[in-house]
């Protein structure tokens, strides 16, 4: 006796003669294919898109003990000659009038100053000021008023789904209703932040959060001599965004869901249709008992 391999087909044929094509079925075949259609392109924008998940851990992501730093300020009312850059720290840094990557831009007809400094600094509390106190000479009306066009910590790049503005939290930060004579002070809480792209690429950034007060300080000799500061210190906690997308797999399952749940249902629905429609013919004709 001869096996027949066919016995084990489960997708039997059924002759086109004893099948029966009607509108209502055509209807829902066409509508089927759409709502196919419909979900397996954004089936597949879904697996193309990249997600960004994010972790919270406990360590220093990076080996090195220095950080970049990046600002530019606007100070409308206090000119270029008299603004320098100091920095402050724990470990008994203490730079007055920073140099070096330093830029000065008369604004405002000469009156103001844009003012621009990269230069790192030590991953220990400490603080950098935009101040006078490297001017040889003192302005007579110093106003520190100021906008903040830009405070980077760290390497800039976007990352995808991830709001960007606690990377430059202190963008666009105005204190022009402020007395002239004020000091500014800023408190930062520095978060060390990894970035890893798709590519196995590892980025290293720093996110910030601030408060801010303002007040009238006296100096040597009781004159005031404001100044805008940014006292910061490292958190122990990092935030890791790792880029990852859906397996191959998982598109390939979701697109059987998709197209068998679909056929499916449709079919239930398609015969649901034509029996009502049978028994009310039947019942039209007075054949149903």
């Amino acid at each position: 006796m001869v096996f027949d391999f066919r016995r084990l087909d489960i997708y039997r044929k059924v002759p086109k003669d004893l099948t029966q094509p009607t509108s209502t079925g055509a209807i829902i075949s066409v509508v089927c294919s759409l709502f196919i259609i419909f979900l397996l392109v954004s089936e597949l924008l879904s697996f193309v898109h990249m997600d960004v998940v994010s972790e919270l851990y406990v360590d220093d992501p990076q080996s090195g003990d220095k950080i970049p730093v990046r600002i530019v300020i606007s100070l409308p009312n206090m000119p270029c000659e008299y603004l320098g850059m100091d920095i402050q720290d724990s470990m008994g840094r203490h730079e007055v009038g920073l140099v070096e990557n330093s830029d000065k831009l008369p604004v405002n007809q000469g009156r103001g100053c844009l003012f621009t400094s990269s230069f790192q600094i030590n991953k220990v509390p400490g603080n950098f000021h935009v101040s006078t106190h490297s001017s040889k000479q003192q302005p007579d009306n110093p106003d520190m008023n100021h906008e903040i066009k830009e405070l980077r910590i760290g390497e800039r790049i976007i990352i995808p789904n991830v709001k960007s503005q606690a990377f430059n939290a202190l963008e666009g930060k105005k204190t022009f209703d402020k007395h002239a004579l004020s000091s500014h002070d800023y408190v930062m809480k520095i978060v060390p932040t990894v970035y890893e792209s798709i590519d196995g690429k590892t980025r290293y950034l720093y996110q910030y959060t601030h408060a801010y007060k303002d007040y009238i300080a006296y100096g040597h000799g009781h004159k005031i001599m404001p100044a805008v500061w940014f006292r910061y210190e490292l958190t122990p906690i990092t935030v890791k965004y790792t880029e990852k997308r859906k397996p191959f797999y998982h598109f390939i399952t979701m697109v059987c869901a998709i197209i068998g749940g679909t056929f499916t249902v449709a079919g239930i629905v398609d015969s649901m249709i034509f029996s009502a429609t049978e028994m009310y013919k039947k019942f039209a004709l007075g054949k149903l008992s």
